[in-house]
């Protein structure tokens, strides 16, 4: 699902992390919920404000206000990086989450390990439209626990649900 950053920040190479062979292919792909952004806007918008207030700073203490500007401004962009690059997929046969933005991590969980999804959606998130999931396995340590700020959750959810059940994991299907 392309936002209104298309063009603007990159986006994760999901392909490569399918098993084509096998028949894999994706049902879902999730990106953030736009609120998601909001600490690097917050960011971004103070340093501006410390570069624009560098101009009405004694010359000899301007360095500092100008290198906390600029140390901001790196920061909501590395921020915004780390949101976009961040990617919760479904596919027919698991689900997997790729993020990073200089090193990458990939966690995977086969649909037949899904014991139980927990859907959080606070106040704000129902107002605003997403909400949080929470994946329970077998596994004690699971690299794929907590996928916050997702759009659409019940949707997701259903989507998952919809996946599982095609899958035959939770029993036959009633026609």
């Amino acid at each position: 699902m392309v936002g209104w950053w298309a063009g603007i920040l990159p986006e994760p190479n999901i392909g490569k992390h399918l098993l084509r062979d096998e028949g894999e292919v994706v049902v879902d792909e999730v990106v953030h919920h736009w609120v998601a952004f909001t600490r690097s806007v917050v960011c971004s918008g103070a340093g501006i404000l410390l570069l624009v207030g560098a101009l009405f700073v004694d010359v000899r203490l301007a360095w500092v206000v100008l290198v906390a500007g600029f140390a901001l401004l790196a920061y909501s962009v590395y921020a915004a990086l780390s949101v976009q690059m961040d990617r919760f997929v479904v596919t027919n046969m698991r689900v997997f989450r790729v993020k990073g933005v200089f090193s990458q991590s990939l966690a995977t969980m086969p649909l037949s390990r899904i014991l139980d999804i927990t859907v959080q959606k606070p106040f704000i998130g129902r107002l605003l439209g997403f909400g949080h999931f929470t994946f329970e396995s077998a596994a004690q340590a699971q690299g794929l626990r907590e996928i916050r700020t997702v759009g659409r959750v019940d949707e997701r959810d259903l989507t998952i649900q919809r996946v599982v059940q095609r899958a035959g994991l939770r029993g036959p299907r009633v026609n």
